[in-house]
C-alpha cells in the first residue's frame, strides 16, 4: 500500500505542476488543464484497482479458512482487466483444492472476477449504457478513452447481460389512483441483416398529459414495455401486471387504449379490464389524407362527418370520391382507406370525449426505437433488436444499468464462491497496514506544508 500511496502521490504531484506550468506559460485554456487532469486521475485509479486486487490476494493468502482446503499453485500468476480507468495490470495466487482435482483464482472469485473475464461489470454496463444511443463501435471510444475496444468487444457485452425484463425496474406504488387510465402503443419496422424486417413492439401506460410549455406537453407518471414478443398476450399481461401493481384497479372507472387498429393492439382491450379503444389520430389522418387528397375539399368533409358521427354521409363522401378517381390504383387506395375508417368508427368517434388526452404513440416509437434501431441503414439480427429495444425501454423507464449488470452477475456467482474470508482478521490487517503506510509517507513527515502534506494529515487526524 506504502507504494501505492507514493505513487498516486507523486503522479498527482507531477500532473498538477506540470500541466499548471503550460496555462501559466503557453496561456492553455481550463479546459485542457482539465482534461489532462482528467487522464491522470484514470492513471490513479489503475493503480487504486490495482492495490485492491493484489490487496484481496494477500488476505486470503494468509486466511486460516483458506489454508485448510486450499494449497498455494501459482504465486504470482498475472492477469489484466479492463476498467473504466484503463487496464490494470495484478498479480493473484492460483489454488489447488488439497483433495479434489480444482484450481481456482480464490481472490478474484471474491470480487466478482471469473476466470474467463477480461473486463470490469463498470465499464461493461458503461458500454452497454453508450450503445443504448450510439453504434457499437462509438460506443466503445467513449466508455474508455483509454482502451481500444471492438464493436464485437460491445455486442458480447449486451449477450452477456441477457435478457432485460419489463419488471427490473421498481414499480413504484401511485399515491393516488385516477379514474381514467391511459395507454397508447404501436411498433417499429427494423431491417435484418438477413432480409425481412423485424417489428418491435412498444406499450406504455400514463395518466394524461400536462402542459410544460408553449405548445409541449408531457405525459404524467409514464411507464414503457417493449421488445420482440412471439405472443402478445404476454406482453399485455405485463401491462396488466404493472396496472395492477401501481394502482388500486378497482377505483380506475375508464382506460382509453389507443393505436393504430393493428390485431395485436385491439387484443389488448380484451386483456385489460374497462378499456377502450380508439384509432390514434396519426393513422386516421393518413387514411383520409389516402382517400381524399387528390379531391378539394374531400378531407374536410371527412374530418365534419367524423365530428358529427354521421356514418352515412362519409359513405356518401367516399362514393363522390370514388366517382371522381381516374386510376385503378388510386381507386384500389380510396377504397382501403373507406375500409379502414369504416371498420374502425365505433373507435374513431372517441376522439371527442372530454377525458380523451390523444395519443402520441408515433413520437415515442420515433424516439425510443427508430432514432437507434431503423433510422440509420443498419442491418440487426432478431436477437439485436430485441434487446437493444428492451434496453432503450429500461433506459426510458429510469433504469440503471450499473445496478443491472452487478446484481445478475451476483446472482450467477454468489453459489459458486469456494471460501469466504475471516472479516475480522481481515479488518485487523488493514488497519496495520493502512496506518504503517500514512506514518511512512516522506510527504506527511517532511514538515513542509504543502497541499498534499495537509491532505494526508487530515487523514491521518492530526
Amino acid at each position: 500500500m506504502k507504494n501505492s500511496i507514493t505513487e498516486i502521490a507523486g503522479l498527482i504531484t507531477r500532473s498538477f505542476e506540470e500541466n499548471f506550468e503550460k496555462m501559466l506559460t503557453e496561456k492553455k485554456e481550463i479546459s485542457e488543464f482539465v482534461i489532462e487532469i482528467k487522464k491522470t486521475l484514470d492513471q490513479v485509479g489503475t493503480v487504486l484497482a490495482k492495490e485492491a486486487l493484489e490487496m484481496m490476494d494477500s488476505l486470503v493468502k494468509g486466511d486460516s479458512r483458506r489454508k485448510q482446503n486450499w494449497h498455494v499453485h501459482e504465486k504470482s500468476a498475472p492477469n489484466t482487466l479492463a476498467t473504466i480507468f484503463g487496464e490494470v495490470h495484478y498479480h493473484r495466487t492460483y489454488y489447488k483444492h488439497k483433495t479434489e482435482k480444482e484450481y481456482r483464482y480464490l481472490s478474484d472469485e471474491l470480487v466478482g472476477i471469473d476466470s474467463y473475464d477480461k473486463m470490469d461489470i463498470s465499464l461493461k454496463a458503461k458500454l452497454i449504457e453508450e450503445a443504448i444511443d450510439a453504434p457499437y463501435a462509438r460506443s466503445g471510444r467513449k466508455a474508455a478513452e483509454t482502451l481500444e475496444i471492438s464493436s464485437q468487444s460491445v455486442m458480447n457485452a449486451i449477450r452477456e447481460l441477457g435478457p432485460v425484463g419489463s419488471g427490473e425496474v421498481k414499480i413504484p406504488r401511485a399515491k393516488e389512483t385516477p379514474k381514467t387510465l391511459y395507454i397508447e402503443a404501436d411498433e417499429d419496422h427494423v431491417a435484418l441483416q438477413a432480409g425481412g424486417c423485424a417489428e418491435p413492439k412498444l406499450v406504455y401506460v400514463h395518466e394524461g398529459r400536462k402542459q410544460v410549455g408553449k405548445g409541449r406537453f408531457q405525459l404524467q407518471n409514464v411507464r414503457f414495455f417493449g421488445g420482440m414478443y412471439k405472443e402478445s398476450e404476454d406482453l399485455w399481461n405485463e401491462v396488466a401486471d404493472y396496472i395492477d401493481q401501481a394502482y388500486d384497479y378497482g377505483q380506475i372507472e375508464k382506460i382509453y387504449l389507443s393505436g393504430d387498429g393493428a390485431g395485436w393492439i385491439k387484443a389488448g382491450a380484451a386483456i385489460i379490464n374497462r378499456s377502450i379503444f380508439v384509432l390514434d389520430r396519426h393513422h386516421l389522418n393518413k387514411a383520409i389524407k389516402a382517400a381524399g387528397a387528390h379531391i378539394e375539399n374531400a378531407e374536410r368533409e371527412i374530418w365534419r362527418a367524423i365530428k358529427r358521427e354521421d356514418k352515412e354521409y362519409i359513405k356518401v363522401i367516399f362514393e363522390t370520391i370514388l366517382d371522381a378517381t381516374e386510376t385503378e390504383t388510386k381507386t384500389q387506395a380510396v377504397k382501403e382507406a373507406k375500409a379502414y375508417i369504416m371498420n374502425h368508427w365505433e373507435n374513431i368517434k372517441h376522439h371527442y370525449s372530454k377525458d380523451y388526452s390523444g395519443c402520441s404513440a408515433e413520437g415515442h416509437i420515433s424516439h425510443i426505437y427508430s432514432d437507434r434501431l431503423s433510422s440509420r441503414p443498419l442491418g440487426w439480427s432478431r436477437e439485436g433488436v430485441d434487446q437493444m429495444a428492451r434496453l432503450r425501454v429500461f433506459a426510458a423507464n429510469g433504469g440503471n444499468l450499473f445496478d443491472l449488470a452487478l446484481r445478475k452477475k451476483q446472482e450467477r456467482i454468489r453459489e459458486t464462491r469456494a471460501i469466504e474470508l475471516d472479516l475480522k482478521a481481515c479488518r485487523k490487517k488493514m488497519r496495520k497496514a493502512s496506518g504503517e503506510t500514512i506514518d511512512n509517507l516522506p510527504a506527511l513527515n517532511s514538515g513542509k506544508r504543502t497541499q498534499l502534506a495537509l491532505a494526508l494529515r487530515g487523514l491521518r487526524g492530526i
